[in-house]
């Protein structure tokens, strides 16, 4: 349904008239060059381009009691009233039209007309509260956005996401007693000792009254966070309560100052990694996500950060995260300290069985932040754009799928010759049938590993389909895949001669034992309801992916594999993320009519079918999550993250 990027060009008017060090980084630049680096790659031109208009006092009133417009002459004098605020002649006109900006974004989300977007504005919003204005921000672009959508569009579960390095305390002041806005923020904290300096900024500020539980605090106590302390953050803490709560939509807070070379965050996530928690964003509430810009004061780590964004949102796949995927021990506390203190209000988080594990000594520490940007902000990590983002390769022609206009049909096969020879040690891809099957998925796959082809989906008939996946893994293995992931579902066992040389890691979801053979063979059962499927997702099969950073992603739904096609549909989706979204969903032929269609919307960027609200898991399931926790943690850093095991 498309991406708005909604913008005026008024909202540069406003800069600083006298001199003052604290107000003097937000200035126009912030905008322009995010828009310039829009431009620059061509995805303003994809955009639904919508021109801001100014929210009305009404509008306005949803959230603050009054406004009020000023003379130039007493602008300064009223600047003095407020923490870290600068105003201007044109402050007023320009905080307005950024409040009606997310009002429209949301507006043209609710109603279909596009399927998410991001609000190009200035000034911020996050810190603004009921009748004042604070830390640059005027009125709380979000905050009114969130109860404009429960007022005309009648929600009744709304998400809001504050990656701001900043707490948005503004929004948790007019929301904390809400439970119908589940606020997440994490932000640079430091005991207390940096800006707001709140009390109620800690982790056991979780809300208040009816709110209880619905107001999440995530302190960053030192600098220099990075990508793997972001993702571990959104796998372990969020993304298990946002499940829980099922929102209808989404909004983020999308301060860049969190990214690498920003003076105010001095925190080392490079812009690529907010591709990647936009990613994540997006397989809640059907995709409807609305992002909002707050801070961001390095100008091009900002707009580094915007066009990562605003690509994601796009249905671009997420470039792949540079730098070990290993949490640092200070990262590891805090997410701890935030569980802990929201553990009472969700079953997600509550523990069934013991007591977590103590975290294990000896864990990375994080590292200041350069004062200068480092070269990874210097040469981003982009990915260029392949000619077909998914295509898919079935053999029954009678098959009629309903797909987007750019994912294509293949008719392309590998050479006979090429086919049988990688089909001759296996018996079951002798029949033309299976052999076939076989051509159409090594053509599909070179393009793949060539760079041709993005995503893709292909069949086998399900007599072959241990074989047809044997013959995948290790062409993908030999043709130029470093690191390979196989997601196995159902009675497929891994290929007994396949090596143990950190190439390939195997996980085997099937229904029996959990087991960790090595670190890179894991077995374990398939959940029997929505909540265990969940946890194995965000407690098991993400951290090990991100872990192990594969180039190749394949997903092998196979005799008895159990999945429904929401559940497939969100598997493949969230596992999309990883290597730059180079995934290869290998389905029978049975069930390729109900499967094919879903899996190629979402491999192609959709956001996958809602699952409603989660069920808890199984004693059993989570036994074998622990199980399976314990033996891998010592080698698969990410899974420490999870000190609490997802219920």
């Amino acid at each position: 349904m498309g991406t708005a990027l909604v913008y005026h060009e008024d909202m540069t008017a406003t800069r600083l008239l006298w001199d003052d060090p604290e107000c003097e980084i937000e200035r126009p630049e912030r905008l322009t060059a995010a828009l310039d680096r829009l431009r620059q790659r061509g995805l303003e031109q994809r955009c639904l381009l919508l021109s801001a208009r100014e929210a009305s006092e009404e509008e306005l009133g949803l959230v603050h009691r009054e406004t009020q417009v000023l003379g130039k002459e007493e602008l300064q004098a009223l600047s003095g009233q407020f923490d870290a605020i600068c105003f201007h002649p044109s402050t007023f006109h320009c905080a307005r039209l950024a409040a009606g900006a997310g009002l429209q974004l949301v507006d043209a989300v609710l109603t279909g007309a596009v399927q998410n977007g991001l609000a190009l504005v200035r000034p911020p919003g996050h810190h603004s509260q009921r009748a004042a204005a604070n830390g640059f921000c005027v009125f709380n672009n979000v905050a009114i956005a969130a109860a404009h959508a429960k007022q005309k569009h009648g929600l009744h579960r709304i998400l809001v996401v504050d990656w701001d390095v900043h707490h948005g305390q503004g929004i948790q002041y007019l929301f904390e007693d809400d439970p119908s806005i589940l606020y997440f923020s994490w932000h640079r904290y430091e005991h207390g000792r940096f800006w707001p300096f709140l009390r109620e900024s800690d982790a056991d500020a979780v809300g208040r009254g009816q709110g209880l539980g619905f107001t999440v605090n995530l302190p960053w106590n030192q600098v220099g966070m990075g990508n793997a302390d972001y993702v571990a953050a959104f796998l372990h803490l969020l993304l298990p309560l946002a499940f829980e709560f099922d929102p209808e939509l989404v909004l983020v807070s999308a301060g860049f100052d969190s990214a690498i070379g920003d003076p105010e965050g001095q925190m080392q996530a490079t812009p690529e990694c907010f591709a990647h928690l936009t990613q994540l964003l997006q397989v809640l509430a059907g995709g409807r996500v609305c992002a909002m810009l707050e801070g961001g004061y390095h100008l091009e780590s900002l707009a580094e950060s915007v066009c990562m964004t605003v690509q994601t949102l796009l249905g671009d796949p997420a470039p792949p995260l540079s730098g070990s995927m290993v949490p640092c021990q200070s990262a590891l506390e805090s997410i701890q300290s935030a569980r802990a203190a929201q553990a009472p209000h969700w079953k997600s988080l509550q523990l069934q069985e013991e007591r977590p594990p103590p975290l294990l000594p000896g864990g990375p520490v994080c590292k200041g932040a350069a004062s200068a940007p480092s070269s990874l902000l210097d040469q981003p990590c982009l990915c260029p754009a392949p000619s077909v983002r998914t295509a898919v390769a079935l053999t029954a022609p009678d098959i009629t799928l309903v797909l987007p206009p750019d994912v294509i049909q293949q008719e392309g096969s590998a050479l006979r010759e090429e086919t049988e020879a990688w089909a001759r040690p296996h018996e079951s891809l002798a029949r033309e049938e299976a052999l076939a099957a076989l051509g159409k998925l090594l053509y599909l796959l070179d393009g793949m590993l060539d760079g041709q082809v993005n995503s893709g989906i292909a069949a086998t008939p399900a007599s072959a389909a241990a074989a047809t996946l044997d013959v995948a893994i290790r062409r993908g293995l030999s043709h130029g895949a470093q690191r390979l992931l196989c997601v196995a579902l159902g009675q497929l066992d891994r290929p007994p001669d396949l090596a143990h040389d950190g190439r390939s890691l195997w996980l085997n979801i099937r229904g029996k034992e959990a087991a960790a053979l090595s670190m890179f063979h894991v077995s374990t059962p398939l959940p029997a309801m929505t909540g265990g499927f969940l946890s194995c997702i965000l407690g098991l099969v993400l951290p090990l992916a991100y872990s192990f950073q594969p180039d190749l992603v394949l997903v092998a739904l196979g005799p008895g594999h159990g999945l429904q096609g929401r559940h497939a549909a969100l598997l493949a989706a969230m596992l999309r993320g990883l290597a730059g979204g180079r995934v290869l969903a290998l389905l029978e032929e049975d069930s390729t009519p109900q499967l094919a269609g879903i899996l190629a919307r979402v491999l192609n960027g959709e956001a996958p079918p809602s699952l409603g609200a989660s069920s808890v898991a199984s004693p059993e399931d989570v036994r074998a999550l622990m199980y399976l926790r314990g033996q891998l943690e010592p080698q698969w850093k990410m899974l420490q993250c999870h000190p609490h095991l997802v219920a």
